[in-house]
């Protein structure tokens, strides 16, 4: 289980390459690790069905984000398992384009919360604008592919929907954010 080769504050890609674990690679792929716990967490409260059945998939995809941003392609080439399956951005489109035509007309800027699972789901999608936030960094410096950033980009616009569509469905109403300085 433990290797203490991490001992010292340094830690290994894929292929090898050693890294500090302050450096901006770590903290893409970690942040998505910790995006992708967050959503086990979600899938754990989501009843066996459709919506489960998503955001297992999307775990699985973000191993492969994780494999794609712990690979420095300067010094070592993708694997397969870097790469995200054919469609995969379109999968999450679908979705958001299926679970919006099964919604209410917006009512407002909505604040996060609702069913705890569906704040599950806003708490997931903050992780995962922040991955983005980190993926982009990331990207200024070293090759990040554009399917990588679609695909996390558009996840968080999944999540949103999902928390919607998980609140509508069990009869809870959305909080409307209210202007306080009105």
């Amino acid at each position: 289980m433990y290797t203490r080769t991490g001992d010292k504050g340094m830690t290994s890609l894929v292929g090898g390459v050693r890294i500090k674990k302050s450096s901006t690679r770590l903290e893409a792929y970690g942040t998505v690790d910790e995006l992708s716990a967050h959503l086990g967490l979600l899938a754990a409260m989501l009843p066996d069905g459709q919506e489960r059945a998503s955001v297992i998939r999307i775990q699985n995809n973000l191993f492969n984000v994780c494999t794609h941003l712990a690979t420095d392609q300067s010094q070592t080439p993708l694997y397969p398992s870097a790469h995200l399956a054919e469609g995969e951005t379109e999968f999450l489109e679908q979705e958001v384009d299926r679970m919006m035509q099964l919604l209410p007309e917006r009512q407002g800027f909505i604040l996060p919360g609702g069913t705890q699972t569906a704040a599950q789901a806003h708490v997931a999608r903050t992780v995962c604008r922040r991955a983005e936030r980190r993926i982009a960094a990331l990207a200024e410096t070293c090759k990040v592919g554009d399917d990588i950033v679609r695909y996390v980009n558009r996840l968080s616009d999944y999540l949103f929907v999902l928390a919607k569509i998980i609140n509508f469905n069990s009869g809870q109403p959305e909080i409307i954010w209210q202007n306080a300085c009105k």
